[in-house]
């Protein structure tokens, strides 16, 4: 396997995620359309680390994307538990008591 099937995967995967995004209101699967964001980029990190002479770089900012995806989940999580407990629903186009 060659870089560019490295960066095929990175950039369906970024489309999935962005589509994901973009189409759905419910907060967890938007949540999830953020982690396959990351993950795109980390598999381009790792791909580039590998082609590249240096291979420490890509794996030390991929593991930052790690920890940085295990902490948004967290509190992202957290928030959405919060809002369905306060509003029964985690359709973010539903909850509109953040304009109040």
């Amino acid at each position: 396997m060659g870089l560019t099937h490295y960066l095929v995967v990175s950039a369906i995967l970024f489309s999935l995620g962005v589509l994901a995004l973009t189409i759905r209101r419910n907060a967890v699967l938007m949540l999830m359309g953020i982690e396959l964001i990351l993950n795109a980029a980390n598999i381009n990190f790792i791909a580039f680390a590998y082609y590249d002479g240096l291979k420490l770089q890509g794996h030390v900012v991929a593991l930052f994307v790690i920890v940085l995806a295990a902490a948004e989940a967290a509190v992202a999580l957290a928030i959405v538990l919060h809002i369905y407990k306060m509003n029964n629903t985690v359709e973010a186009d539903q909850i509109n008591k953040l304009r109040e």
